[in-house]
């Protein structure tokens, strides 16, 4: 019987990653099965000693962690783009975010706005102080747990506009996407994947990876809301 091949990924490709480890067991016979948690938890993992066979992480964490060699080099390469959305509460009005001004209005309408740890929330704070809104929204933003979606916080009451990945707000309940932010605003999000260090089958590791990376592969991504490279 084949061998198990084990992955460990951010929070944000975990329902790509769980429909491919799907196709692959049925039409490969390749049994894969990938744990997910927030990024940074993740990365914490590999450094105390994690052992497993795939790793899927924002590029810049995975790097950093090839950087380390705890990733075997010559393996990672980037899979898919994932862009940052927008997010109210099911049943609240949604904003227009046609223009930076749009942009700029939602967030001034907020009450809390939610976003998450990782890339994605590093980001929007980055793109929080360009605007210029620092000051006018400190009091307002809610950073959600790691590992938890920033969506959730919008179903539970506690924010009324989230941002975060789009395939970690799909089909999230109480929760409807509003759309990517506009224009220069536009956040996207590298995924790469590379073979752990620890793994003690890096061929057959590779040969998952690869065929994450197929044209099969794209069109699973696709409708999990990321965009595959290339």
């Amino acid at each position: 019987m084949t061998q198990e091949i084990c992955g460990l990924s951010s929070m944000a490709t975990r329902p790509v990653l769980a429909d491919l480890s799907e196709h692959l067991r049925r039409t490969c016979g390749i049994p894969v099965r990938f744990e997910s948690a927030g990024g940074v938890e993740v990365a914490r993992r590999v450094r105390e000693g994690a052992e497993a066979d795939l790793l899927v992480l924002a590029a810049g964490a995975l790097a950093e962690l090839e950087e380390e060699g705890l990733v075997l080099r010559g393996t990672v390469r980037p899979l898919w783009v994932s862009q940052v959305v927008a997010a109210v509460p099911d049943g609240a009005p949604v904003p227009a975010l046609d223009s930076e001004s749009d942009l700029r209005a939602a967030l001034l309408a907020a009450t809390a706005v939610a976003y998450s740890t990782g890339p994605s929330g590093t980001a929007l704070i980055g793109l929080i102080t360009r605007l210029g809104l620092t000051g006018a929204l400190s009091e307002r933003l809610v950073q959600a747990p790691a590992g938890v979606p920033a969506g959730s916080l919008l179903s539970s009451g506690r924010a009324d506009l989230a941002f975060q990945q789009r395939s970690e707000l799909t089909d999230l309940p109480g929760v409807v996407v509003v759309g990517p932010l506009p224009g220069d605003t536009a956040i996207d999000s590298v995924f790469s994947g590379g073979v752990l260090a620890s793994s003690g089958r890096p061929g057959r590791a590779r040969e998952v990876l690869d065929l994450l990376a197929s044209d099969t592969a794209s069109g699973i991504a696709r409708a999990r809301g990321m965009r595959p490279i290339g």
